[in-house]
């Protein structure tokens, strides 16, 4: 395994595995054997950060949100797992009902919005997630989503208050547009309060279209990693920038997971190319190629892979190992 440290204080940065494990489906789809097996090979294979949210996952029957959490919970106390691993949260995504749609085969949705991100949310959910988690310090805690008319000085001040407390090392934002990430962190750096330092957004090889209206904003999905967004992290080194879905679902490898109408652009073709030519070149499968593409690109990137067994995390963990030559990610990087 391979490490890389996010966050600048000495006091709160932490050093992570360049893998990430995703837990979003332990504890309702992912059974807890299963789960606690997963966790049990990412660990065992050097992997320390680890992924959740207070409303994984609210959308299948008989849930209602933090079931993730609290299967993590279970796992850390029957390892007696303590600071050795980062388990990240997020809070401001979790429904205020949720209902299921005529004819749906997909499980519930929200019903009447979500609880959104504002001082009292940031204070009682991560709270809640602290006690789910069974911790008295939330490593890393993410505002899930960035709503346009969001409080942002009230939520920085509310976010400074739970570092200052100690309930909270590292802040990070997902889901947001770039220029709200930087009003929140200049609003942070004037009051002299820490701002976010590490970012999740839906990033990978292929790119998808950043212009279709998005479920939020008729401007586009706020949630994948834009030029804009790249180009500030390039900007500002001491960001880290977390990368969820890079496995496109399955879509990489398996003709039954299509890809949506977000890469449908003539771009997606050539890349597509280019990714099976350098899997043949170094006897790796597409997937592997891609998140050692993420991790060892320019722009450093730690992939947030999901697992439904132990198989399927072994061919991510072997990708840590995957070393790509200069000549086949200039390929990677030339094809559009």
């Amino acid at each position: 395994m391979q490490y890389r440290t996010i966050g600048a204080d000495p006091a709160t940065r932490r050093e992570v595995s360049v893998l990430s494990l995703g837990a979003m489906l332990f504890g309702t789809t992912t059974d807890e054997a299963t789960s606690f097996a997963i966790l049990d090979r990412y660990v065992d294979a050097g992997g320390t950060f680890i992924d959740t949210a207070n409303n994984y996952a609210y959308w299948n029957t008989g849930s209602q949100g933090g079931e993730s959490e609290a299967l993590l919970g279970r796992w850390r106390r029957s390892r007696g797992v303590g600071e050795e691993i980062t388990i990240a949260t997020k809070l401001g995504g979790r429904p205020t009902a949720t209902t299921k749609p005529t004819g749906s085969t997909s499980g519930l949705v929200p019903s009447d919005g979500v609880e959104g991100v504002n001082a009292k949310v940031i204070r009682e959910a991560s709270a809640a997630s602290r006690e789910r988690l069974g911790v008295e310090k939330l490593d890393l805690l993410y505002a899930h989503i960035g709503f346009p008319d969001a409080p942002w000085q009230e939520i920085v001040e509310a976010f400074g208050e739970l570092v200052a407390a100690g309930t909270v090392g590292l802040l990070g934002a997902s889901n947001h547009w770039a220029w709200s990430v930087e009003r929140a962190r200049n609003l942070a750096a004037a009051a002299g309060l820490p701002g976010y330092e590490i970012l999740q957004y839906h990033h990978s090889y292929l790119r998808r279209r950043g212009d279709l209206p998005g479920r939020r904003s008729p401007d586009g999905e706020f949630g994948i990693a834009s030029g804009d967004l790249l180009s500030y992290v390039r900007a500002e080194p001491g960001l880290a920038l977390v990368a969820y879905s890079p496995l496109l679902g399955g879509a990489y490898v398996r003709q039954d997971k299509p890809l949506d109408a977000g890469f449908d652009h003539a771009g997606t073709p050539a890349r597509l190319a280019a990714l099976h030519q350098v899997a043949e070149e170094t006897g790796a499968t597409p997937n592997q190629v891609v998140l050692s593409w993420l991790i060892g690109g320019e722009i450093p990137v730690i992939p947030l892979v999901g697992a439904s067994s132990v198989a399927q995390l072994e061919e991510s963990l072997a990708a840590v190992d995957l070393e790509l030559t200069g000549e086949q990610r200039a390929k990677l990087d030339a094809a559009h």
